[in-house]
C-alpha cells in the first residue's frame, strides 16, 4: 500500500476509534437493547410524551450504532480491495478502492463532528434570527447575504428552512428576519453562529465607492418541543398585535394578524406575521420565546461550566466572530478559530461547514488560540 494511502487508512481509524469513544460503544448497545424491550410494551402509550422521548433516544442510537458500523465496515472492504488489486496488479481495482476511501474519510469526519453535538438540545430544530446593526441601507443590505447564506447551507445540508418574519430595509436589505431550521441536529450545527458578523467592501450604495464596514448579529436558539416543559407567566409578558408588512397589493394584511410578543423580565422581543391567522402567529411567538427563554438557561449553564476557559468569547454586540473582506482583498476568517477561506463568494453561498465544525469542536474540547488578530 502506498504510503499516501496508508497515511489516509491510519487517519480514518483514528477517526473511527474517536468516534467509537463519544459514542460509547458498550454503554449505547446496552442502552439500545433496553430500550428496544421498552418499545415492545404494550403500555409504553399510557404516557405518550415519555413514550415519544424514549423512540426519539432510540432512533438516535440505533442511527449512529448503525453508521459507525457501516463505516468500519467499509473501511475494511477498502482495505481488501487495495490488497487484492496490488497483489494482482490490477490498477483499475487499487484506484476505485483509493477514491472509496477518499469519500469515507470526507464521511467519517463528518460523523466525528455530529458525535460532538451531544448538548441537551443538540438534536432539535432551531430558530435563527438576523439583526442589521448601525449603519442603514449597507448593514440592511448585508444582513439579507447574511440571511441568503444560511438558507443556502441549510438547504444544502438536507434541512427544510421556513421563513417566520422578516423586516424590510427602507431601501434594501432587511432590518431583521427569522427563520426556523428543521431536521435532525439542526440546532447543534448552527449554535455557534451565535454572535456578531463584519463586513468589509466598497459599498454599492457609495456612488464615492469608498470602503464600508458593516455589522449585523446572529442569533440561533432551539425549537422547544414536547419533552421540554418552559414555564412562562403571561403576566410577565407585553402582547401587542399589527398589521404585517407586505409587499403590497393583494398582499397587503388587512387585520392586525402579526404578533410580538416582549418578557419584561429578561427584555427578549420575539415576533411573527408569516401566517394571516393571529392565532397561529401567537401560537408561533409563545413557541419562540419559550425557545430563547431555553436558550438562555443553557447558556448560563455554558457559561458557568466554561467560566475559567482561556478561550470563553462573549456573545454580544461588538464582539465579531467572523470577518467577511471582500475589498482590498478577498478573505473570511473566523476569529475564534482561525479559520481562513479565501473564496469569500463560496462562503457567503453556503459553504460554511469548516468554520462550523472547527467552532463545535473548540467548544467541546476546550483551548485553542488566546487571541487571534481580526482582518484589517
Amino acid at each position: 500500500m502506498r504510503p499516501e494511502t496508508q497515511a489516509i487508512v491510519d487517519e480514518i481509524k483514528q477517526s473511527l476509534s474517536l468516534l467509537r469513544r463519544y459514542l460509547d460503544w458498550d454503554k449505547a448497545k446496552a442502552r439500545l437493547a433496553s430500550l428496544n424491550e421498552i418499545v415492545e410494551d404494550p403500555t409504553l402509550w399510557d404516557n405518550p410524551q415519555r413514550a415519544q422521548k424514549l423512540l426519539r433516544e432510540r432512533q438516535h442510537l440505533d442511527t449512529a450504532l448503525t453508521a459507525y458500523s457501516q463505516l468500519a465496515a467499509r473501511l475494511d472492504d477498502a482495505v481488501g480491495l487495495i490488497e487484492l488489486g496490488e497483489e494482482e496488479g490490477d490498477d483499475e481495482v487499487v484506484n476505485e478502492a483509493e477514491a472509496s476511501l477518499a469519500a469515507l474519510q470526507t464521511e467519517v469526519q463528518k460523523r466525528e463532528v455530529e458525535a460532538l453535538l451531544s448538548g441537551e438540545a443538540d438534536g432539535n430544530d432551531t430558530f435563527l434570527e438576523v439583526h442589521a446593526g448601525a449603519g442603514g441601507t449597507e448593514s440592511q443590505d448585508w444582513t439579507e447575504m447574511l440571511l441568503r447564506m444560511y438558507m443556502r447551507w441549510a438547504e444544502e445540508q438536507g434541512y427544510k428552512v421556513e421563513l417566520i418574519e422578516s423586516a424590510a430595509g427602507e431601501e434594501a436589505g432587511l432590518k431583521s428576519a427569522t427563520i426556523q431550521v428543521k431536521g435532525s441536529n439542526a440546532f447543534g450545527w448552527l449554535k455557534t453562529e451565535s454572535g456578531v458578523h463584519r463586513l468589509v467592501r466598497i459599498s454599492p450604495y457609495d456612488s464615492n465607492a469608498r470602503r464600508h464596514t458593516s455589522f449585523a448579529s446572529v442569533w440561533v436558539y432551539p425549537v422547544v418541543d414536547e419533552t421540554i416543559d418552559i414555564a412562562v407567566a403571561e403576566s410577565d409578558c407585553r402582547i401587542d398585535t399589527y398589521r404585517a408588512s407586505g409587499a403590497g397589493g393583494q398582499h397587503v394584511n388587512t387585520t392586525d394578524s402579526a404578533v410580538r410578543i416582549t418578557h419584561v423580565p429578561t427584555g427578549i422581543v420575539v415576533q411573527c406575521q408569516m401566517e394571516r391567522s393571529q392565532h397561529k402567529n401567537r401560537a408561533t411567538a409563545w413557541n419562540m420565546l419559550k425557545a430563547r427563554l431555553y436558550e438562555m438557561e443553557l447558556k448560563k449553564r455554558e457559561d458557568a461550566a466554561h467560566a475559567a476557559a482561556a478561550s470563553k468569547t462573549e456573545i454580544g454586540w461588538g464582539h465579531q466572530i467572523r470577518s467577511y473582506v471582500l475589498q482590498p482583498y478577498q478573505m473570511v476568517k473566523d476569529l475564534r478559530t482561525g479559520i481562513v477561506n479565501t473564496n469569500p463568494a463560496a462562503v457567503l453561498d453556503g459553504d460554511i461547514t469548516a468554520f462550523i465544525e472547527a467552532a463545535l469542536a473548540q467548544r467541546v474540547h476546550g483551548g485553542g488560540p488566546a487571541k487571534i488578530e481580526d482582518l484589517d
